[in-house]
């Protein structure tokens, strides 16, 4: 025992946590200590939302391990309120303050593990420090946030910042019965997302009387005679609320890394390797604080989620302590495969974005991509209660590979980006969409499940049976524009110019196109301007099908003057 090796790991939650209890599971020898700076080791920092709106009726229902549950059943030595200083690389040792006596005191290592996470980015803003202003990171923090609504009797929130948290937070308050202005400086909420597939959501937020204020940066706070909170926006409009929640995103906690001279992104984060060893060959860094590559792009980036961070803890623990050296694990980088439900609606993305990719193809870092889109139901449709998803869908106009998907609906949505994800990780198609074998009964799906049409979609577009454009084109063309609905969906709303020949009729009224010019088919989501490009395409006509439908215009119209 006295060779036995010392493992000291910096940080617990997701990372930090996994790591540790990984690594005991791999050596009954090795020496363990897992110190932690807060007054909790391991607790579930996306449930606290819930507890706030009371969907998580118990607070103890957040913690998934404590202190004493790590002693009894892996005998690691966790020091909670425990806060790691400094890092003497020369000497293989760490200092560390005891916050609960003031004591200072070291630990040597053979190896260390960083797992400090992310902090939550509170601006210098004017008057950023008012009573009433909170970040939610932690449990104190939520116990903060709770106490004020409560004693506070809070009837008005403003939440800055349209992320997961920002979100998160605007439906439990809501669930209060508080009314929420939910504010954004970007021109769309979940930024991660494209903007025409956000737009569904600000249609969402606003149908639930939620104040949406986009485009919006905050510039400052001041505390009103009665003692609510004037938040002060760059455009002159102040909102009034009683409690703030800032949600502005995280930054990486990467100050004590920097101090021991660890290389550092340009991206803030510690750079490591695909074994999650830092620049120092006995450090190791898992969990938001590091940077990653992304799995399509290849690009460096920061994904502070839970899935990710348990992963690199876990690898990071194998390349440690295990013992098969041939086969050690490796991260495959991330996929950002991410999931968020606001007040009934569900939105969920995997891979990259089209935003994303248009950059990179400026860059010619990536070859020429596609997308589609799609309006299936979740379920089949005969069987009550089928409710409507709308899917994009990006690949490579080349090889067909899947690049990133984004979905949103009220049912079925995180299922069909699960597949898509999985399909993503191993270089899949369209072609293999197409053909995936998904459960089926009328209940769950259908005979051709969504993932399925958004294969057999694309993958008519690579085989030559159909030819796409979409709205962001119209501008730039002279193409004949045809709605091929019916004329009561017509007359409810179209597309400026464009001629309604409902698709039932347009055999017998093709003498009404032009053979000189495009056309340009429509219809409400997709598919019945496909079946029309079909038919005129065997008659001779020059046909485009706009990808998406009317659906997806009045989304992108939201962005774009078209």
């Amino acid at each position: 025992m006295k060779n036995r090796k010392k493992l000291l790991i910096v940080g617990g939650v997701a990372g930090g946590a996994s790591c540790a209890a990984r690594a005991r599971r791999l050596s009954e020898d090795a020496n363990i200590i897992l110190f932690e700076r807060g007054s909790h080791i391991s607790f579930a920092n996306c449930g606290l939302p819930y507890h706030i709106g009371k969907v998580i009726p118990r607070e103890r229902s957040l913690y998934v391990a404590s202190p004493d549950l790590f002693k009894r059943q892996l005998n690691v030595d966790v020091r909670t309120q425990n806060n790691v200083r400094y890092i003497d690389r020369k000497n293989k040792r760490i200092d560390v303050e005891n916050l609960k006596t003031g004591e200072v005191y070291r630990e040597n290592y053979d190896t260390l593990v960083l797992s400090p996470g992310a902090a939550p980015i509170k601006p210098d803003f004017k008057g950023i420090d008012l009573p009433g202003i909170f970040t939610l990171r932690t449990i104190p923090d939520m116990r903060k946030i709770i106490d004020w609504i409560k004693t506070r009797r809070v009837k008005k929130a403003a939440v800055i910042g349209g992320g997961f948290i920002g979100l998160e937070m605007t439906e439990n308050l809501i669930i209060q019965g508080i009314d929420v202005s939910l504010i954004e400086m970007l021109p769309q909420v979940m930024p991660f997302l494209d903007p025409e597939i956000s737009a569904f959501i600000h249609d969402h937020l606003k149908s639930k009387d939620i104040s949406l204020c986009l485009e919006s940066p905050v510039t400052g706070f001041r505390q009103k005679n009665n003692g609510m909170i004037e938040v002060m926006i760059e455009s002159g409009k102040m909102v009034t609320a009683d409690v703030v929640i800032l949600a502005i995103g995280v930054r990486p906690e990467v100050e004590l890394a920097k101090t021991a001279g660890l290389t550092v992104g340009s991206l803030g984060g510690i750079l490591v390797d695909d074994q999650m060893r830092t620049s120092d060959e006995n450090i190791f860094a898992v969990g938001d604080a590091v940077e990653v590559q992304n799995f399509v792009t290849a690009a460096q980036g920061l994904i502070p989620l839970a899935g990710p961070a348990n992963r690199q803890g876990r690898i990071a623990a194998d390349v440690i302590l295990g013992n098969n050296r041939t086969s050690q694990p490796r991260f495959r980088g991330v996929q950002a495969t991410s999931v968020c439900g606001v007040l009934g609606l569900t939105i969920a993305a995997t891979g990259t974005s089209e935003k994303a990719l248009a950059q990179l193809e400026k860059n010619e870092e990536l070859k020429p991509y596609e997308k589609i889109y799609l309006t299936p139901n979740h379920h089949a449709g005969y069987y009550p209660g089928a409710k409507p998803m709308t899917i994009k869908l990006i690949f490579s106009k080349k090889t067909g590979q899947v690049l990133g998907a984004q979905a949103i609906g009220m049912e079925g949505v995180e299922k069909r980006i699960d597949v898509i994800a999985k399909a993503i990780q191993h270089n899949g198609t369209v072609f293999d969409l197409e053909e995936s074998e998904l459960c089926y009964a009328p209940q769950y799906g259908a005979a051709k499940d969504p993932v399925n049409l958004a294969g057999m979609i694309a993958s008519n577009l690579m085989r030559g049976y159909t030819s796409i454009v979409h709205w962001e084109d119209l501008s730039e063309s002279d193409a004949f524009l045809l709605d091929v609905r019916g004329p009561f969906e017509f007359k409810r709303g179209h597309v400026k110019n464009a001629v309604n020949i409902p698709l039932a009729d347009l055999r017998k009224r093709m003498s009404e196109l032009p053979r000189d010019r495009e056309i340009w088919t429509y219809c409400y989501e997709g598919k019945r301007s496909y079946f029309a490009l079909r038919i005129l395409e065997q008659h001779g006509f020059r046909v485009e099908n706009i990808s998406g439908g009317y659906l997806i215009y009045l989304a992108v119209k939201q962005f774009k003057d078209i």
